[in-house]
């Protein structure tokens, strides 16, 4: 866990640094932390988290940070909605998901308990981000609904996520 927060630490040093580079460095991070396989080996929430604050003390504008944040987790969702379309079960056979298979069991049921709600619910839980968008692909959810619940779950997640520390630099005035 230390050195993924020396890495974190080293990723929100450079865009301080860098502050022109935080709309494509947020989209990357969403982007990795919503793919479905990827996201269980790119932990990014945290730094995620961190950016808020950079924003705006570093007088970075929120609205391209945010929606590049929400842009690549949209992405990233999508991608694995296709995947698990495409693949339908064999994605059960994918590594790190063929050696976690209580994770997709988990997503299963949480799918079929909350259906088109489990693709905006599960954004907001990190295991279940990981496997959600895949299980929907692979259960035929329609593409329409699943985006319409992609999209709007990705605008929400990066709000939470990056307003709260832009909010507080600002109430704090720095």
């Amino acid at each position: 866990m230390l050195e993924l927060e020396h890495y974190g630490r080293q990723l929100l040093d450079f865009v301080e640094a860098h502050a022109h580079w935080a709309p494509y460095i947020a989209f990357v991070l969403a982007f990795g932390e919503s793919f479905a396989v990827l996201s269980l080996l790119f932990p990014a929430t945290f730094v995620l988290i961190g950016l808020g604050p950079i924003i705006e003390a570093g007088g970075i504008d929120f609205f391209p940070v945010w929606a590049a944040a929400a842009a690549g987790a949209t992405l990233g969702d999508a991608i694995s909605y296709w995947v698990g379309h495409y693949f339908k079960d064999g994605v059960r056979r994918i590594w790190p998901l063929s050696t976690h298979p209580e994770l997709m069991d988990r997503g299963e049921r949480f799918f079929h308990r909350h259906g088109a709600w489990s693709v905006f619910l599960g954004r907001f839980f990190g295991p279940l981000r990981a496997v959600v968008p895949l299980i929907a692909g692979m259960f035929g959810m329609p593409n329409v609904l699943f985006q319409m619940a992609n999209l709007s779950s990705a605008m929400v997640w990066a709000f939470v996520l990056l307003a709260p520390g832009a909010a507080a630099m600002k109430a704090l005035g720095w």
